[in-house]
């Protein structure tokens, strides 16, 4: 396994670079909110603090939002072209923008919605939407 700091080859079961020290990603796991490496028996990442599970491996939870996905579907469809979709995910900033250009001029509403039903639309966190 090679290291993501040196770039140097190592053993597969090694746990550190020969070369640099370093830890490697086998002793480490993947945290996909923050794209960062947390050591393996942890209960929060380092970077994010996104709170990690006690299973196989120590792998982090599906992190799912408190927001609803056919409430934001149903706000899209509807409500689109003024934003009120982003603005009830908590995406401020952007709601503004659908707000005052009509959804990017209907492309970006087409995107959201197809994005919504597919359920790959996240909240302000970076969380899927959730599904009940």
């Amino acid at each position: 396994m090679d290291c993501l700091s040196c770039g140097s080859p190592n053993a597969a079961n090694a746990a550190y670079c020969v070369r640099c020290g370093a830890m490697l990603p086998a002793s480490r796991n993947y945290c996909p909110r923050c794209n960062k490496y947390y050591d393996i028996g942890v209960k929060y990442c380092a970077s994010c603090g996104n709170p990690i599970t006690s299973g196989v491996g120590g792998g982090t939870p599906y992190m799912t939002s408190g927001k609803d996905w056919l409430t934001t579907l149903l706000l899209c469809i509807f409500l689109g072209g003024m934003g009120v979709h982003r603005f009830y995910c908590g995406k401020i900033g952007t709601g503004i923008v659908w707000l005052l250009t009509g959804g990017c001029l209907g492309i970006g509403w087409l995107i959201d919605v197809i994005l919504i039903a597919c359920g790959e639309f996240t909240d302000i966190d970076g969380n899927k939407l959730k599904e009940k």
